[in-house]
């Protein structure tokens, strides 16, 4: 029968080692994923590591899991990598085309795919292409080509099994109950290191201000979505995709503690809930060993210690990302790929205090006015969809300065 994400799901405990390639082994995703690995060598096998720039840990990852081979994208790091790993018999490519074809590789069963943004897109392709399982931290990849991503998915009878700690506690809650509709599906939200704040409070906040997250330890990139809820908002589009609900049946609630990760509501009203300390190498452990659970130490969760679970609307109308993202699933094709590229440029110039906290949902609203509409884009045309919004918001960017 059909199961999660409209494709098909095959109940199969490993009896074998699970070959995994880590695209994105030095981030935090990827370092996390190699200590469930270190945890469980009887169960997994390293197979390919990739590195943007890291060269010096992405050497040092290779040393110790000893992996079939590595990618380092920049090409100026391939001499450094391959001397380092020369004595080894390690295989060391690289460059962006070396990550999508090296997916490809016989000996790899499972993606785990932890690059950032926009770069996950076409390596994921290659890898669903390929017949290889997916474990997706790059939520951007659906937000981008959702449609195509996931009709790729079934029709190459590829599985899709999420990473972020939201989707993976939905998952979760849905297990069992394939069969039984969804009603709505509740996304849960820290608010972030501003919750609460008001618009006047925001116009000068730092970026070293905002990328302190009260709960989690991310990447600056997904740091700064956080606290502008733009994080969330590519969660709702990722959701559309992953569990096949309407924009209606995604809901997002505001947590602070982080401790329910996440709700599904079915037909008869009542509600499952996921729960557990804020801790990564969960839902990383489960979309590597579904359908199993492996026995692990990672601390517990003591209801006495939180004697007070809290919930709240979040205020979309100061930070605007969360409308943003909405507008964009709602209207469909090549938008949420527009918001996507829009938020990325707008981060990066965050970053590098080109502009400031609120300008990032300005710069976001006005790419997607500005930027070519397509309702039913094809691959090439998401890249040029990417392309176009990236030249747009530097354009508005340099317009404000």
């Amino acid at each position: 029968m059909p199961g999660l994400f409209g494709v098909w799901f095959k109940i199969d405990f490993m009896s074998e080692k699970t070959h995994v390639a880590i695209l994105g082994s030095t981030g935090s995703i990827g370092t996390q994923t190699l200590e469930v690995i270190r945890s469980h060598q009887e169960k997994f096998v390293v197979e390919v590591l990739t590195a943007q720039n890291n060269a010096d840990l992405l050497i040092q990852q290779a040393l110790e899991f000893r992996p079939n081979c590595v990618v380092i994208a920049n090409e100026l790091l391939y001499e450094k990598v391959k001397e380092a790993l020369l004595p080894l018999d390690i295989k060391v490519y690289a460059g962006e085309n070396a990550l999508a074809q090296v997916v490809e590789m016989d000996t790899i069963d499972v993606v785990l795919t932890a690059l950032v943004g926009y770069s996950g897109l076409l390596p994921t392709i290659h890898a669903i292409e390929s017949g290889k399982q997916i474990a997706l931290a790059n939520k951007e990849t659906l937000v981008v080509a959702g449609e195509l991503i996931t009709t790729l998915a079934k029709n190459k009878g590829v599985n899709i099994y999420p990473v972020d700690s939201e989707h993976s506690a939905i998952f979760q809650c849905l297990v069992g109950e394939f069969h039984n509709p969804i009603e709505k599906l509740i996304l849960t939200a820290s608010g972030g290191p501003f919750r609460g704040k008001s618009k006047s409070f925001l116009e000068h906040v730092t970026k070293e201000q905002a990328l302190k997250h009260p709960n989690w330890d991310m990447g600056a990139k997904i740091t700064i979505d956080s606290a502008s809820l733009m994080n969330k908002g590519l969660e709702v589009i990722e959701a559309k995709w992953l569990f096949a609900v309407e924009k209606d049946q995604i809901e997002v609630v505001v947590h602070p503690q982080s401790i329910i990760h996440s709700l599904v509501q079915f037909e008869d009203g009542s509600i499952k809930a996921q729960l557990g300390l804020p801790d990564m190498r969960i839902p990383i452990q489960f979309a590597l060993s579904y359908p199993e659970r492996l026995k692990a130490d990672f601390p517990r969760f003591d209801f006495a210690r939180y004697p007070n679970l809290t919930f709240e609307q979040p205020d979309a109308e100061t930070f605007r990302n969360l409308k943003l993202a909405y507008h964009a699933l709602e209207k469909g094709g090549n938008a949420p790929c527009i918001l996507n590229a829009a938020n990325e440029v707008a981060v990066a110039a965050f970053l590098n205090d080109e502009v400031g906290f609120l300008e990032m949902s300005d710069l976001i609203g006005e790419t997607l006015e500005k930027a070519t509409f397509i309702k039913q884009p094809s691959l090439e045309e998401y890249k040029e969809t990417d392309k176009q919004s990236r030249i747009i918001t530097q354009q508005l960017i340099k317009s404000k300065v």
